[in-house]
């Protein structure tokens, strides 16, 4: 062989060793680009569904919680809602019932009367009753007063009749005024009594208040107040 003949062939393996260098380099480089196109792809493949599509419940940050689980925050709206309505206020209020708060007729038996001779107005007599018993108690219609030995007894001012039936707690008192006689003096068939009676209504007894010493001068002007809650009220008639 030639020495000419030997460098050609020399030259054309150098060659070809070069052109497989080559492929092989491009090759390398193509490899890292599509496993990165690769990992890209599975990125956007991944699953789109909601959380409330498969039954879960969002919580934020990407986590979702197994249907049927309670979060903290429903259980503490549970927990509020059961509270507000539950049925302890409803049932409380329904069995409120003070014994005490419930009222019966006053009488002659759970209160203490007197009968004091007022100056102002003129020819007056106040009648105050307290409730001396231990339940409240009602003060119904006016009293039924009997002068001496009258054998009637006297009519009520109606316009004097309050709205509303005086009722009195323990310890509290009650008021009815009393027109003796005519301020002027145009009453007839007038006499002077040292007693007195009166009579509480649904017949709740009789009270027998003291008069003052010297008596009362009545006449047939005489006539009652309904109960009053006030003094004031009961002497305005």
């Amino acid at each position: 062989m030639s020495t000419r003949t030997h460098r050609t062939r020399v030259f054309a393996a150098a060659a070809f060793a070069a052109a497989a260098l080559t492929l092989t380099a491009c090759s390398n480089g193509e490899g890292v680009h599509d496993e990165g196109a690769a990992a890209g792809s599975a990125s956007t493949s991944a699953p789109t569904s909601s959380p409330e599509a498969s039954g879960g419940t969002f919580t934020g940050a990407g986590q979702t919680e197994p249907a049927g689980w309670v979060s903290g925050d429903s259980a503490g709206g549970a927990a509020g809602s059961s509270g507000t309505t539950g049925a302890t206020g409803s049932s409380g209020s329904a069995g409120s019932k003070d014994p005490a708060s419930a009222s019966t007729p006053c009488s002659s038996t759970s209160t203490r009367m007197t009968a004091t001779e007022i100056s102002r107005p003129l020819n007056h007599l106040l009648l105050t009753v307290t409730n001396t018993g231990s339940k409240n108690c009602d003060l119904i219609g006016y009293p039924a007063v009997r002068f001496g030995e009258a054998q009637s007894v006297p009519p009520a001012f109606e316009d004097s009749k309050p709205q509303a039936v005086v009722t009195l707690a323990p310890g509290e008192s009650g008021y009815a005024g009393v027109l003796l006689s005519a301020a002027d003096g145009s009453g007839s068939h007038g006499y002077t009594t040292k007693s007195l009676q009166v009579f509480f209504n649904d017949g709740a007894g009789t009270a027998r208040p003291s008069l003052p010493a010297k008596g009362v001068y009545v006449d047939d002007s005489i006539g009652v107040s309904y109960w009053q809650s006030t003094m004031a009220d009961a002497l305005a008639w």
